[in-house]
């Protein structure tokens, strides 16, 4: 059954936004850099927030908001994953959940790997919980990208005890298959080596794809492996703080419960309230118009590259909003965002954050209407015939 796409708010709508992309460059930049989206809420997450504010339901956060429930009832929905409610815990944000997990889990000194490119805080988050990063390229196979399940095995194999999973993959869109994830798992297990699967992206797989929730890719991914998401991506509730962390055994429960009470306290309460309204049967509809509307402008996206870009280079993701294009052709040095909002006035994410493999690339994000999109690549594409 088709699904009518959603539309995007008009911009001058949107402009009165006070949230990061629309308070970060002057009126005459287009911004498709950060990760938010051009939608309005889900009817029922705005319903949700507007009764709390109507009755004051300001305060804390309770011990069980509804989160646990209403997760694994999504998980069950749309991923066919089962989970243990009571193996939930609730956070700020993926990124405060994976700096506990990997304090929990790994000591001072220890290497993680990730795979470059990478979504950037990945780098930071490590550090801040005490560790060293390794990193481990994807491999381009030729029409895809994939974990380097070999240089991930060498890492490990030289003292690496963590592996920092992006699944889906922030910034190429790739959907790692079961088989891929299995693997890493054994690997894991065999060098004594923790995965920690941040899954924010989950919800945003497009049709034909199959996301698998790490935590369900084998039995051994459920004793390695521990697994963080939001609602906030693909539901744009990131200022609104709620993260969950899930595991999926006895021994990485204990982990996950042993974490100070203070990491599940900084869980925002409208966070919270908006997390259960969005992962509700009611929010499905919204969230199927939103994907049938990103998949209109990843296709659209390659078109418009190839009349203004053809130099270009873009894989159309398997999964999110956000497009990783090589733009190195053109010359605009390592970081051509920069050059692109000078001269283009375009604002896209800056390639080089996302590691060495960024140098020449930008990250742009389709989360808008077509007609945005269509005029920030027509201005980007004038800039190239300069």
């Amino acid at each position: 059954m088709s699904v009518s796409p959603l539309e995007a708010l008009p911009l001058d709508e949107l402009r009165q936004r006070s949230s990061t992309k629309w308070r970060s460059y002057p009126g005459d930049v287009i911004p498709m850099f950060v990760a938010e989206t051009d939608f309005a809420l889900a009817p029922a997450i705005a319903r949700t927030l507007t009764e709390a504010v109507t009755r004051g339901d300001t305060g804390y956060t309770p011990p069980d908001p509804g989160l646990r429930g209403a997760f694994t009832a999504f998980a069950a929905r749309r991923y066919g994953w089962e989970i243990e409610p009571t193996r939930i815990r609730s956070t700020g944000d993926v990124m405060m959940g994976v700096v506990e997990l990997l304090r929990a889990t790994i000591r001072p000194g220890d290497r993680v790997v990730i795979a470059p490119p990478v979504y950037p805080p990945f780098s930071m988050c490590i550090p801040e919980a005490g560790g060293v990063v390794e990193e481990v390229p994807l491999r381009d196979t030729g029409d895809a990208w994939a974990l380097d399940l070999r240089g991930i095995e060498a890492a490990l194999a030289g003292g690496a005890r963590a592996v920092l999973l992006c699944n889906p993959h922030n910034p190429t869109g790739t959907v790692h298959s079961r088989e891929t994830l299995a693997a890493l798992a054994d690997l894991a297990k065999r060098f004594g080596a923790v995965v920690i699967s941040d899954e924010i992206h989950a919800p945003l797989v497009y049709p034909g794809g199959t996301f698998t929730p790490f935590l369900a890719a084998s039995a051994t991914a459920a004793e390695v492996g521990y697994a963080v998401t939001s609602a906030s991506k693909a539901y744009n509730l990131a200022g609104l703080k709620c993260a969950l962390m899930i595991s999926a055994s006895e021994r990485t429960a204990a982990v996950v419960n042993g974490l100070w009470p203070e990491v599940e306290w900084r869980t925002g309460l409208f966070g919270a309230l908006a997390g259960v309204a969005a992962f509700s049967p009611e929010s499905d509809a919204w969230l199927d118009a939103q994907m049938a509307a990103l998949d209109v402008n990843r296709r659209l996206l390659a078109d418009l590259l190839a009349e203004h870009l053809p130099r270009a280079r873009y894989r159309t993701p398997d999964a999110g909003y956000l497009a990783w294009i090589d733009v190195s052709a053109y010359g605009w040095g390592d970081d051509p965002a920069r050059r692109i909002l000078r001269d283009a006035k375009v604002a896209l994410h800056h390639g080089p954050l996302f590691g060495p493999q960024g140098v020449g690339h930008v990250r742009l994000n389709f989360g808008c209407a077509p007609e945005v999109l269509t005029e920030a690549v027509r201005r980007i594409g004038a800039l190239a015939r300069t």
